[in-house]
Formats: structure tokens, sequence, C-alpha cells
């Protein structure tokens, strides 16, 4: 069993590790990232990038790539059933980058992949299933099966960016409280026959919310919200409740990816045990409604860099640093929680949606529409 040593260790290379790694690298920290899939995953899952997310892929090179593959959203239209309640601008938001890109996160990665490659075209190791992690005090060791083979790595450092079932987690024995929200949804993607181009959409209605997003290639996302989990849904499933609740039709057989989900949130006690350190939806997961998750682990990553390169240069200062990065992110994860769940309250059903539709229209046609542009475009949650 050989044993390969790196500065850094990453589990995991979705969209949050293979942006870590690309941050580490231009730091000049060697890591490696493990990853479990042998091939990129082709599924569109999320879309949305935020502005502040937006400002450190641009560190790394890559945010005129993203944006030249994505729709920009510099609108968003709120109707009650088919009424126009307002239309809310992100073009007021601070420059430059004053809209949401919509993206699949296949392509996403892809291009997080190709920067990666381009810094170290080693650093990447697919068909990597990692089984265990151990901190031995002044290193980690971390062992993998490589097919058949089995694998000893070691390095100063471990990140799990590993997802919600986090080996790495469970290894350091960090706890993950939470829990799962009685809100459900249904979601697909369709041939877009629209005439909204490239505004959002949302549709407040007595049946519970519809949102529309554009995708690129004349695609949009329609999402519902749904009074159970529906079983065995299908295209034409979704293409009625849009058709019910707001009138648009959609063609079935345009769909290109159709899922109905539940939704839950967790938050890990802390994000640093040791030399062990977890990002992404490995240390918080949050609603899926507005689009703010993989945002939050782009940020979390950003802040996670700098204390590694710190640690790596400075043993003595790592427990502070560390310390630094599970403190402010943990915060960030809290925030970002509260306005996910704010959204999900908006978008249910009941007697309350009169009062939401009023205070839709108030704020899309009052002065606070600019501060509440801002909070939608994930301003104010950085970790610092």
């Amino acid at each position: 069993m050989n044993d390969t040593h790196t500065d850094v260790i990453i589990v995991g290379g979705g969209p949050i590790g293979l942006f870590l790694a690309c941050l580490l690298l231009q730091k000049g920290i060697s890591c490696i990232v493990l990853e479990n899939r042998e091939e990129p995953s082709q599924h569109t899952r999320s879309l949305g990038i935020h502005p502040p997310a937006l400002e450190r892929l641009a560190e790394v090179g890559i945010a005129e790539k993203l944006i030249a593959r994505a729709v920009q959203i510099t609108e968003g239209k709120a109707f009650a059933g088919s009424m126009l309640l307002g239309t809310m601008t992100f073009e007021t938001c601070p420059p430059p980058y004053q809209f949401i890109l919509s993206l699949p996160q296949f392509i996403t990665e892809s291009i997080l992949e190709k920067k990666l490659e381009e810094l170290d075209d080693s650093a990447l190791l697919r068909g990597t299933t990692v089984t265990e992690v151990s901190d031995s005090g002044d290193h980690v060791i971390v062992l993998a099966a490589l097919g058949a083979q089995q694998v000893r790595y070691r390095s100063s450092y471990v990140v799990g960016c590993d997802g919600f079932y986090s080996q790495v987690r469970r290894s350091a024995k960090i706890e993950f409280p939470g829990g799962r929200y009685t809100d459900t949804y249904v979601m697909g993607d369709f041939g877009d026959e629209s005439d909204f181009g490239s505004q959002a959409g949302i549709f407040l209605t007595t049946e519970g919310v519809v949102e529309s997003i554009p995708l690129p290639g004349s695609v949009r996302r329609w999402v519902a919200k749904t009074k159970t989990l529906l079983e065995d849904v299908s295209p034409d499933t979704l293409a009625k409740i849009i058709q019910n609740r707001t009138g648009f039709q959609v063609q079935s057989h345009t769909c290109s990816m159709i899922s109905a989900f539940s939704v839950y949130h967790h938050l890990a006690t802390h994000l640093a045990e040791g030399r062990i350190l977890l990002a992404g939806d490995a240390a918080h997961v949050v609603s899926p409604i507005g689009g703010q998750g993989m945002n939050l682990g782009w940020l979390g990553a950003w802040t996670l860099s700098t204390a590694l390169a710190g640690a790596v240069q400075n043993s003595s200062s790592a427990a502070s640093l560390f310390d630094s990065y599970s403190s402010s992110q943990r915060r960030a994860a809290i925030t970002v929680r509260k306005r996910s769940e704010f959204n999900m309250w908006m978008a249910r059903e009941g007697p309350l949606l009169p009062l939401k539709r009023t205070l839709v229209k108030w704020t899309l046609d009052s002065r606070v529409r600019s501060y509440f542009a801002k909070m939608f475009t994930m301003r104010g949650i950085q970790s610092q």
C-alpha cells in the first residue's frame, strides 16, 4: 500500500471541492481531490450562481466562462395567479454582477474541472472511494478503494466536500443535527414556450407557489409546491399543475428532467475537528428554494482556502484559523437557512395568501425593493 503525501486532501469533486482545489493550487498549496464518480455528472441540479459567489469564482478566472454559457437573470416577475403584482430588478445591485446566472450544474462543474486541469492535471482522482479518515495528530491518513486496489494517502489536512452522507464527517464523529421540512415540491425542465425570455417568474396561487426559471438553450425549469411528496411523478403531472395554476402550457414531450423532492436542513455542530474540516453539503444543508446552497458552499470554500494556506505555512496558527472559519461559516449558514425558510413560508398555500400577495406588491412598489433585491442575490451573508 503506497503512501502518497500532499498538503491537503479534498474528498469530493463536486462544485465545492473543485473550487477549493483551484483556490489552494493558486495559493501554492499542494492538494488532491478524491472523487467517487468515475465520470462527470450530467444532471442539471443546482442552477443559480449569485453575485457574491461569482465574485469569488472570478478570482480563479472562470467568471467570464460561466457568464458565456449561462442565462443572465436581471429581473423576476411576481404574479397572483395570472395577475402581475410587480417586477424585481437586480440591476440596482452593486456592480459588476447585477444579475443571477442560471446554468446547469454539470456545465459549472465542467468549467471548474477544466480550470483545475490547467492548474494541475493530476489533482483530480476519479473512481476513488474513501473508506476511512483518521487524524494522527501531526498528519491525517485517508484510506480509499481504487477499483480492487487499496490506496493510502497522507496529508497535513483533509476537507470533506463529500455531501450530505459525508464519510469524512462520520469519520471525525461530528454531529449533523437537523431534519426534514413538511414542504414538498416537484420540478421539471421543459422547452421554453413562454414570453419571459431571460426573466424569472413566481406565481403565488391558492394551490401553492409555482416558480419559473430560464435555462440556456431555450429551456425553462418549473418548480411547484405540492401538498405531499408525489410518487411516480410524470411530465404530464407537472404540466397540468403549471397550466391549472398559471395558465401557461408546457409540452410534456420536451421534458428533459422531472423530480419530486422533500427539503431538509442540517448544520454540523462544528466544521473543524483537529486536522479534519468540512465544507459544502458535508457541513450544512439548506432548502434549495432560493438557490442558495451551492453558493453558500463556494463562499465558505473561499474563506477556508485562506485558513488552510495560513495553517500550511504556520501549523501553530491552525486551530485559531479553523475555529474562525467554523464560526463564521456556521453563522452564514444560519442566515441562509432563515432566508430559505422565509422563501418557503411565502410559497405555502393557506389563509395568509392575500397578506403575502399584499406584502409582495408593496415590496416591489416601494423603496425597499433594492434591499430585497440584494437579499435575494445573497448579499450580506459572506463569511468573513
